[in-house]
Parts: C-alpha cells; structure tokens; sequence
C-alpha cells in the first residue's frame, strides 16, 4: 500500500490485523482490489457500490438467518469485494458455504468493535494515499510509541500523540530532539498541564482542519499541531516541537498528510481499550452487586482482597435520567474516571450502573488522596461534559469483602447531594464523613418511606391545607425551624416581613394545635417538613 493505487482485501487485512476482522473463507491467490466499504441495514434497501469491489458490513443480521444467505449472493452479484458479519457466537457453516458458492469473501469482525468504528477504520486504511504506516517494517497499527518515532523522524521533531481530553497516550524518544517543560511535565504526568494558552491553542486546532502552527508560551517551544479526525469526530491530535523553527511547508504537509494514517491506529488503539476497559468494568461491576466474589475476582482486578480500599460514586446531575443526552454524559463521564483513576491508581475497573459510575480505589499515601482524586476528576469531567456533576466518596474500608458498605455510603452521599434545596452546582463534591447528616436524612427517609407500621396520617396535614387553601404554612415553617428559630433569618430567606412570619406561625398553631415549644413535636415536626416530598406527607 505505498503506491497512490487502489489496496487489495489481503493488504488491508493486513493493516487492520486478524484480531479485528478474521477471514471465513479463503481468499483468493489473485488479489482482491477494495474500493471503499458500504453498510447494509435489515430495514434499508441493498446498497448498490457506486463502482466494483467494496466491502459489505452487514449490520444487524444473524448469521443463521435465511436474509443473511441471501444477502451474501446479492452482495457478489452486485460486485462486492467481501461481506462482513458479526456471529456472536452462532453456526457459521451455512454461510460459509454460501459465499464459497457465490465466489465471494466473507469475513467476521470483532464483536466487540462498534460497526461505525469499523465503517472508519476500513476507510481509513482503503485511502488511496501515500502512508509511511503501511511501509515495510513501520509501525504495527496500536503501537502508538512506535508511530510517535516514526511521525518524529519524519517531519523532524519531538512528537506527542494525545486522545480528546489531552491525555498523552504516546510520546517520541529520539534522541536530540529538544523538548520544552511543557512537555516533560505532560509526559511524567500523562496528562497535557492546564493553563488558558494550552486551552486557546486546542480551540483552534478543533476548528480548522489543516496543521496549525503555535508560537511558544511562556517557558516553551514553538509547535506544530494537528486535529486526527474520522468524520466529524476528533479522536485526538498530534503535536510536534519546532525547536530551532525550522520546520517549514514540507512539515506542515507531512504531518497533515499522517493524521490520516494516525487516526487508524487512535481507532485500533481505542478498540482494544474498549474490550479490556469493558472486561474490567464487568469484573468491578460483579464485585459490587456480590461481594462474595472477592476471591475470584480479585486476582484478575490485580487487587489484595485484604487491601483497605473505598468506592467513590460520580453522577451526572440530571432531572431526566431517561434522557438520552445525559446517558451520553454518563458515557463519557465513566469513560473520563477511568482514565484518570487508571493513571493514578493502574487499572482496576470503573463501572457504569444504573447511570452512576463507581470506581474503586486503593487505599491513598494520605488520608486525604482519595478525596482530592475524586474532587479533581469531578472538577476536569464538569469542564470537558459541559454539565452539572456530583462525586461522593464512601468510608475506608478494610477489604474487598466489605465493598457493599464502601459503595452504600458513596451511593448516600450522591443522594443527599442531589437532595440539597436549590438548582445543583456545577460540580459537587462530598465524602460520607462530609455529607453525614445529609446522608442520614435521606437515609432515614428511604426507611420511612418502606415502613409499613408507620401511620401516614400522624401528624398535621400542613402540605395538603397549602394545597387546598393556597396558603404557605409548611414553607414558613420550614424556615423557621431551619432558621432555629430566629423570625429576622426566616423572613430574610422567604422575602417577607417579620411580622408576616409571626402571624402565620400564630395561624398555623390555631389551625393545626402543635406546640413549638415542645421539643419532640419540634423534631417531627421539621422531619415531616424536611422529607415531607420524599415520603408523600
């Protein structure tokens, strides 16, 4: 594939690698030219290539299915080059021998791999372009150190490679390249340093779609830089020093010409990310929902199950956990703890359930370490989602078997954080030891709510007089027991005069005969108030 002419199915497989698509029948001797790929849907109509020898996925259909059987004839006669399906496991043999009788290929993807990935990746590598990746001896396609080298070498100085949220996933090490501070930082950390001149310099590689070339910030070096996209997603971006400025056109080009190639690796490495980021997250998940579990999966997480560890729990504020914008975020927000937990702590497993993700982790060199993790990720996830998020962090615990207790407190904690009155914060954050009396509320009211020997009618109908008279005893009250008694704070939170403050407390004492000098009914009282709406009182 270094000439500009068009790849053979064998060379494309090649680039692609065995793990992500496997052939079902033998290829031919006589190479097999691959013009680009086409997607079949069950429900759209047989796409129809617009020229000879393009690869057919063929999405949503069973292998075992009469449509798929007639599907691999159809692709032939329309001149496919290949038909790509996903068995999940189920009999291939039909259809293997269907498409030896057509004379057509037939491979199976990873069932892992997102067909839209797919979609990219292929023509990603079906690019009639000139592409150092594909030369003999270049970089196998995920080895992203090895293709920072080459890209180094190439257009001629240190280079980065970074994913969307500037984590460094790989960096050059020729030597005599000059890097800045900037740079070493970012590498010891993995992470690119925060800072308004980095921020400037990403808004404009996302805009254009070309190499930009960035003067030096203070303390730093010039750079190159360039957005690797498929589509309109950006995958990441690659950054490359100009030292001594004298990387002129010909760079500018080279390193335009390579995000081409850099993005079929960012897609490959991004798969098997996906497969071994999904078996840990199940592990985890598995080990929260039964803890009793410990002793087999403990070992796989690479954890001590005697190990003090703690569950910290991250949300993204919604009223709508249906909608599908915020199960997006959800999405991306677990995706984002686990690179960050992942860089602190190795790879344990975050999990995503019921759109909250926990993530476990091992016990800190300080007491506070976990703490400010947590309020860090929380704090980097708000400013890249763009959305309110809440964190809370669950007690020490000492061991994987007493998990549940960890994962219950952080659960609590998220709870009474989304309990507090008033629009949620941009970015909330709390641990059990923090959050405790709220946490206790809304635990207690969970009881409340599920006992069954508990008499709803106790107590004075205040919230259902509101209702039917349009008054506002119930609020009044509230803040005036929140206030501890004090009219001035009551009538400055509720906008009102003193006086009208203690003329309904006078009312409301006639209407419904408690006494607020009475301890007890005080307590009840604010309870029935505080957790009025959660219990239905």
């Amino acid at each position: 594939m270094l000439d500009t002419g068009v790849p053979d199915l064998g060379q494309v497989l090649d680039v692609l690698g065995s793990s992500l698509l496997r052939p079902l029948t033998v290829l031919p001797e006589s190479p097999v030219p691959v013009s680009g790929v086409l997607v079949f849907e069950r429900r759209a109509p047989f796409p129809l290539p617009p020229v000879r020898d393009a690869i057919l996925l063929a999405v949503g259909v069973g292998v075992v299915e009469a449509q798929t059987l007639e599907l691999v004839g159809a692709a032939a006669e329309a001149g496919y080059a290949c038909v790509v399906v996903k068995s999940f496991g189920e009999p291939v043999e039909q259809l293997v021998a269907a498409a030896r009788r057509a004379g057509i290929v037939l491979l199976a993807a990873d069932e892992v791999v997102a067909w839209h990935h797919l979609d990219a990746m292929i023509s990603s590598a079906t690019t009639p372009t000139v592409r150092f990746g594909q030369a003999a001896g270049a970089p196998a396609v995920g080895d992203l150190f090895a293709l920072a080298n080459a890209i180094a070498g190439m257009v001629g100085g240190a280079t980065v490679i970074e994913d969307p949220n500037r984590r460094i996933l790989a960096y050059s090490t020729l030597p005599g390249q000059a890097v800045d501070e900037g740079r070493r930082q970012g590498i010891l950390g993995l992470q690119v340093p925060d800072g308004p001149d980095y921020d400037e310099q990403y808004r404009v590689l996302t805009r254009v779609g070309r190499t930009c070339r960035f003067p030096a910030v203070p303390g730093g070096l010039p750079r190159l830089g360039v957005a690797v996209r498929v589509g309109s997603e950006v995958l990441g971006s690659i950054w490359v020093v100009d030292a001594g400025e004298h990387l002129d056109t010909v760079a500018e080009q080279a390193l335009s010409d390579v995000a081409h190639n850099v993005a079929l690796h960012l897609l490959a490495a991004r798969t098997t990310e996906s497969a071994v980021r999904r078996r840990y997250a199940d592990l985890l998940g598995r080990l929260l929902v039964d803890p009793s579990s410990v002793t087999a999966v403990a070992p796989q997480l690479g954890l001590d199950p005697n190990s003090p560890v703690a569950v910290a729990a991250f949300a993204v504020a919604s009223v709508d956990v249906e909608d599908v914008l915020t199960a997006q975020a959800a999405t991306r927000l677990a995706d984002l703890v686990s690179l960050h937990c992942e860089a602190r702590y190795g790879r344990h497993g975050c999990a995503l359930i019921d759109g909250t993700v926990y993530a476990l982790l091992p016990s800190g060199p300080s007491p506070n370490a976990h703490r400010e993790l947590v309020a860090y990720i929380a704090r980097r996830a708000h400013s890249a989602l763009r959305v309110p998020v809440r964190a809370g962090l669950g007690s020490l615990v000492q061991g994987l078997r007493s998990i549940a207790s960890s994962r219950a407190d952080a659960d609590l904690v998220l709870r009474a954080l989304s309990e507090r009155p008033g629009a949620p914060e941009p970015c909330q954050v709390a641990t059990i030891d923090e959050a405790w009396a709220g946490a206790t509320l809304s635990a207690l009211a969970r009881m409340l709510a599920t006992h069954e020997g508990l008499p709803r009618g106790l107590g004075p109908p205040i919230r259902a007089h509101d209702l039917e008279h349009n008054t506002t005893y119930a609020s009044t009250l509230l803040a005036y027991l929140d206030a501890d008694g004090d009219v001035a704070i009551a009538s400055h939170r509720l906008s009102v005069h003193p006086n009208t403050i203690r003329y309904r407390l006078s009312r409301a004492r006639e209407i419904f005969g408690f006494d607020l000098a009475d301890p007890d009914e005080r307590l009840v009282l604010w309870l029935r108030l505080r957790l009025g709406e959660q219990l239905g009182w």
